[in-house]
């Protein structure tokens, strides 16, 4: 356009005016209006570490496009914001830094609060809590004694990971090759009482509302509905007389198992029990090596991934168990692969038709005996065949069950057992919730103990217990344990002398109803209020694959929780789920002889490339070492993260946001990339400079009375306006089914075409500020500030938050005219516009008729004219 200066694009000066005039006009204040629909989208709150990383960046740009989307077209949104704040990382922290948790944590929130703001987030900041806050976690004190009193929290003795170095629990994940990840101490396995949720008594319930929610991925549900784990099978005993020191039979004289194979009962050859069976620790007594392998299998990890891949070992006990079917002896081992916390810690082995089983068996020489045939198929006891766990099949040398298939082989059996104490059941591979840790930076449980009154709640009217915020954890235990402020307090029943509870909540407890609270924050007197019937479901959630399990689960059984409680309407929080990819980069690493690997920064390496710019290889400027790539997560200990304040104070988030929705889909990973970023910088930099011109040197030219619609345009500008409202349509199409990388590119599409306009008169004036703030519009929910400053300066209105959604116009996207390729000989020899509606006939004529066939026909005769209708007409000579 025009050679004249135009003002420059300088996105710290465009960002902070744009976001003075969010702040000052309270724009993302959110207040309920049951006029509008209603639209609340939330992203997973961060945990305040110090610094936001690119994961947050686009977690929160989905977020954010999606809010200012829904805000444009008409709906009452609200984008509130929080931080998980409690949790060992801050344990952690003030352990090094020789700071208390609180203000570490305070510190980086005041910080990364900055950083939001900095990338323009559309979001109501007056909803902000943190979970450490009194005012917040009072409330999870408060229904936790609801949940007491209900029976759906209760206490009872627990088996943990305990390090006696920093004397504290440790979470599996913790738990390292059987030692404390920190102190490299062996951890034992110690019972303890502890406060549980009974999460199972919902199962049920959230195993068949996975059902209902249809906007959440399938591989999301489906891995809950694994994570719930519904079996139906059979309960029994395999009877005993075992008896313990005193002379009484231990457990009853029963061993109790549950098995989903009851078809396969007459197959069992041994049985195996876990470490902590109480018949595995009285064979013990006087058995050395037993007791050595028992104490062993206490060290060991209890995650089931690694129990899925751990070597399986056992022990024979010397003690048997009597089959309750045949009246067979059946030997009892101790297996390293039995939990005492799943089921009855105990399982009857079928080492023909389970393959773990199977090599159980193997390796310890123990009879192998099929009861399932298949078909021709033979079995071997050499080698483990994928059909030997077949239900397919049917019972042989089984007695009278021979020949019966899988159901009718269960259903005899069951009946056969009843009457010995068995019976069909339902089992969950869910577990009640143990929320009890032993840390300090956590939500204290509100319970004292008292010698005469047992374990009395804390009154409602004593809420929140206040967790003190001057400790500053050594590793040696909790700090709690040594603040008599704290835990020497009056008995709520009796008045005397009684301690506190030092134990806090699992932080998953915070994370479970955080939802709720933002739409009812500020109020004191009510865990939520009427606000959260108001803007409950969430209709968009937004966070990482890794939640998919244990956060989601709790926050629905929290949920159902609550309902039931009547403090909410609805039964599940969330409506629809999107589970973002990760953001990966190049890392450089070096492997040394001595193992490991060590990472260095792209800025200290020479990286080699191809003509094509493809990495080929690297080495380190310093010494010149030939260094390895690879491709994985940015990660602080990799050095190869990417600084968003960084990114911001050289490009502009709007840079940022843009990079990040153009890059890849949402759900998939995204790869950093520098060229990338700089791209996307240009193109706004284009948009800006296209702006600013038309403004100098079309705007004055639009007509005040609109014409577009009402008068037929020139050919090349109709031919402009439909391609501008087609590449709309597609745009609003994709933001419905949030493929914001296809709206990136099509605001490209849409400058691209309004650069190559025609600009003479007040017809192409008109269309190229439609299309200007068409573009505009579409681009604002990715690039909220620089939209803002060019929707202003072009006149297009105060505000571009408050303009409607572009809705593409029919009369726009009706052709008048088709323009087709024109061949001669099926060689391309110009092109030839004719009318939408023309007949086939007339097409004939027209290219017939036209100048450059006639010249590339060479006077010949046309032997037939091919029309393909939209798209091209050849003369054939």
């Amino acid at each position: 356009m025009s050679e004249k200066q135009t003002p420059a694009y300088t996105p710290s000066e465009v960002e902070a005016a744009a976001r003075r005039y969010w702040d000052d006009s309270q724009t993302f204040k959110a207040v309920e209006d049951t006029s509008k629909p209603k639209y609340y989208c939330l992203s997973m709150f961060p945990y305040p570490s110090g610094k936001l990383h690119m994961g947050h960046v686009r977690n929160y740009t989905i977020g954010d496009v999606l809010t200012r989307f829904h805000r444009m077209r008409g709906y009452n949104v609200l984008q509130p914001m929080g931080w998980d704040a409690f949790g060992l990382p801050a344990e952690n922290a003030a352990i090094k830094n020789a700071v208390p948790p609180a203000k570490w944590t305070y510190d980086n929130i005041d910080y990364m609060r900055q950083q939001l703001k900095a990338l323009g987030f559309a979001i109501d900041w007056s909803r902000e809590l943190a979970t450490c806050q009194p005012s917040y976690y009072r409330w999870n004190q408060w229904l936790f004694l609801r949940m007491l009193e209900k029976g759906i929290a209760y206490k009872k003795t627990q088996v943990v990971n305990w390090d006696p170095v920093d004397q504290t629990v440790l979470a599996n994940e913790q738990v390292i090759d059987g030692r404390g990840w920190r102190t490299g101490a062996l951890v034992e396995k110690r019972e303890i009482p502890g406060y549980y949720l009974g999460i199972t008594q919902y199962a049920d319930e959230l195993l068949d509302d996975l059902d209902t929610l249809d906007g959440w991925p399938e591989r999301v549900k489906t891995m809950q509905a694994n994570w719930i784990g519904k079996s139906t099978g059979v309960r029994f005993a395999f009877s005993h007389d075992i008896r313990d020191e005193a002379g009484a039979l231990i457990d009853d004289g029963r061993l109790w198992v549950f098995t989903t194979r009851a078809d396969t009962i007459m197959g069992v050859t041994f049985c195996a029990v876990a470490a902590e069976h109480p018949l595995a620790t009285h064979a013990a007594r006087n058995n050395p090596e037993l007791a050595a392998f028992i104490e062993k299998c206490k060290h060991g990890s209890v995650m089931e991934a690694d129990m899925a891949t751990m070597e399986k070992e056992g022990l024979p006990t010397g003690l048997t168990v009597v089959h309750p079917l045949t009246g067979e002896s059946v030997p009892l081992w101790v297996g390293n692969y039995v939990l005492m916390s799943y089921g009855d810690g105990a399982v009857m082995a079928v080492p023909a038709h389970d393959e773990r089983d199977f090599g159980f068996a193997k390796k310890y020489d123990l009879p192998i005996r099929q009861v399932i045939a298949v078909g021709d198929h033979a079995f071997s006891t050499d080698a483990w065949a994928e059909w030997y766990g077949s239900k397919d099949g049917v019972c042989v040398n089984s007695g009278k069950y021979d020949g019966l298939g899988y159901a009718a082989a269960v259903d005899a059996v069951a009946a056969d057992l009843s009457s010995k104490g068995g019976e069909k059941k339902v089992q969950w591979r869910l577990r009640d919730w143990g929320v009890s840790r032993q840390r300090y930076w956590g939500c204290p449980i509100p319970i004292i103990h008292c010698d005469h009154c047992g374990d009395v709640p804390v009154p409602d009217d004593q809420l929140p217990v206040v967790l003190p915020e001057d400790c500053i954890p050594d590793g040696s235990g909790n700090p709690l344990l040594k603040r008599d402020d704290f835990i020497n307090v009056a008995c709520p029943k009796c008045g005397a002398a009684a301690k506190r509870e030092t134990d806090t909540m699992d932080t998953f407890v915070d994370s479970s109803w955080y939802y709720a609270r933002y739409c009812s924050v500020g109020n004191d007197a009510a865990m939520v209020d009427e606000r959260a019937n108001y803007w409950m479901q969430v209709d968009q959630y937004i966070g990482g694959i890794e939640h998919a399990i244990l956060h989601l689960l709790y926050s629905r059984f929290w949920s159902k929780v609550m309902r039931d409680m009547g403090l909410m309407t609805v039964k599940e929080p969330f409506a629809r789920l999107l589970t973002q990819g990760m953001v990966l980069n190049h890392a450089w690493l070096h492997k040394p002889e001595g193992g490991g690997k060590n990472y260095y920064w792209e800025s200290d390496v020479d990286v080699q490339r191809d003509a094509k710019g493809q990495i080929t290889g690297g080495r380190l400027k310093s010494d010149g070492t030939v260094l390895e790539h690879e491709l994985t997560t940015m990660s602080k200990s990799k050095n190869n993260g990417v600084d968003p304040q960084a990114l911001i104070d050289q490009y502009g988030a709007d840079t940022a946001r843009f990079f990040m929705m153009f890059a890849s889909p949402p759900e998939q990973t995204l790869e950093w990339n520098d060229a990338g970023v700089e791209g996307a910088h240009r193109f706004l930099k284009r948009v800006w400079n296209f702006a600013q011109d038309y403004n100098a040197e079309l705007r004055a030219q639009v007509p005040v009375a609109s014409t577009l619609g009402k008068a037929k345009l020139p050919a090349a500008l109709a031919d402009l306006r439909r391609e501008l409202h087609l590449v709309l349509k597609q745009a609003s199409y994709d933001l419905g089914k949030q493929q914001f990388n296809t709206v990136a590119s099509g605001c490209m599409k849409m400058l691209n075409a309004l650069e190559k306009a025609p600009r003479d008169g007040s017809d192409a004036a008109e269309v190229i500020g439609e299309g200007l703030s068409m573009l505009l519009r579409v681009l604002s929910p990715i690039c909220p500030h620089i939209t803002h400053a060019l929707w202003r300066d072009c006149g297009f209105g105060d505000d571009i938050l408050n303009a409607a959604w572009p809705e593409p116009a029919e009369s726009a996207l009706v052709q008048d005219e088709v323009e087709l390729m024109l061949q001669v000989n099926g060689k391309l020899r110009g092109s030839l516009r004719v009318a939408a509606d023309a007949a086939k006939d007339a097409i004939e004529a027209a290219a017939l008729a036209n100048e450059a066939a006639q010249k590339f026909m060479e006077g010949k005769p046309a032997k037939k004219v091919v029309v393909v209708p939209g798209r091209l007409v050849n003369i054939v000579c």
